[in-house]
């Protein structure tokens, strides 16, 4: 069996949980578990915020996995349905809606189901994604709450483009757009992703909408997760599988675009773009090897790394190699690569191992 594994850390889970709630004691907390949990496992996640009041989910079919491992918090669809028959499968499974587009209205207008299905209004304060137009609030709100299908009881929301710069006028605008546009509808309000939970107070609503940030993720640039009292939920190792000696001038990897300058000896460890390892890692991309800090050399391939060793003449076949996790932040290894700690949970493949960790974070 290839030595890669992802362990994912339970107990780290909870408390990011508990850590987010202290941002707004009086708010409920969705836990955005789209993409397969942000990569960490729908439902090995789902399990492990037994405490959530919600969760939040990409599309119906993952509602219905939620379902059938016994979730029984409200489940929200943050897309909407697409179609008629989209309707009667929300209200099958108990799902809640977001309703953000033309199209959404006129399947609810055209449905005959009377039961009631509960829906959250996405209104564009500035994202320019999805939601209406903050000036048709009242309007849409109305025709919501007037369709017999619909659940009087809806949760007004958006969504920010640059929550991420906690001093960001954007943001602020938006706020100010929201809380005009929807001032006098009542109902509960959901405004705060991740960013806005930790840093923009003035945000957080009645419903969080806690994304990265439960998995111990930090989109706030050059600051990670433990920065805002966070703990990494994945963890991601292998071992050395060789250890080689090169000469000064000779070349590691494909591309032959890194030249070693002095003799000295070279590690290779069983992961690669395979597993999830972003090809984009440059040189010099940190990893833990045996606890302690060593740097990537060459390109990434498919299935493999090399690592300069020579800080670690103590090194052997078989040693760990940590890519990121406990003691090394994901983020820090995105910025190497280019991009976001999200997208390199997101994109761990099924080759990997993955087990579990419930020890206290």
């Amino acid at each position: 069996m290839r030595a890669t594994c992802a362990t994912i850390h339970l107990d780290a889970l909870r408390s990011n949980l508990a850590q987010l709630r202290g941002h707004a004691p009086g708010a409920r907390v969705m836990a955005v578990v789209k993409a397969d949990g942000y990569g960490h496992g729908l439902e090995r996640v789902a399990r492990a915020l037994a405490a959530a009041d919600a969760f939040g989910v990409a599309s119906i079919a993952d509602g219905l996995r939620l379902r059938a491992a016994g979730t029984h918090q409200r489940i929200v669809v943050l897309s909407g349905p697409d179609e008629p028959g989209d309707l009667a499968e929300l209200r099958r499974l108990r799902l809640d809606a977001v309703i953000h587009h033309e199209a959404q209205l006129d399947l609810l207008a055209a449905d005959t189901d009377p039961r009631p299905l509960r829906v959250w209004l996405k209104l564009d304060s500035g994202m320019h994604r999805l939601g209406f137009p903050a000036a048709r609030a009242r309007e849409v709100h109305a025709r919501l709450r007037a369709l017999p299908g619909v659940d009087p009881d809806i949760v007004l929301m958006t969504h920010f483009a640059n929550s991420d710069v906690f001093d960001d006028a954007m943001t602020a605008r938006q706020i100010e757009c929201f809380r005009a546009a929807t001032a006098g509808l009542g109902g509960a309000t959901s405004l705060a992703n991740s960013a806005a939970i930790l840093g923009w107070p003035a945000a957080h609503g009645d419903w969080l909408r806690a994304g990265g940030a439960l998995y111990g993720m930090s989109v706030v640039e050059g600051r990670n997760g433990v920065d805002f009292g966070l703990h990494p939920a994945m963890t991601l190792t292998t071992r050395l599988v060789a250890i080689n000696r090169v000469h000064k001038g000779e070349s590691i990897g494909y591309a032959a675009s890194w030249q070693a300058p002095q003799d000295m000896d070279i590690g290779v460890a069983a992961i690669g773009y395979g597993d999830g390892y972003p090809r984009s890692a440059r040189a010099g991309t940190p990893v833990l090897l045996g606890g302690r800090r060593a740097q990537l050399v060459g390109r990434v391939s498919m299935d493999l790394i090399t690592i300069d060793l020579r800080d670690h003449a103590d090194a052997r076949v078989g040693d760990p190699v940590v890519l990121w996790g406990q003691g090394l932040a994901v983020e820090e290894v995105a910025a190497h690569a280019g991009t976001i700690a999200y997208e390199l949970t997101c994109g761990v493949t099924r080759r990997v191992l993955f087990a579990e960790d419930d020890r206290a974070a």
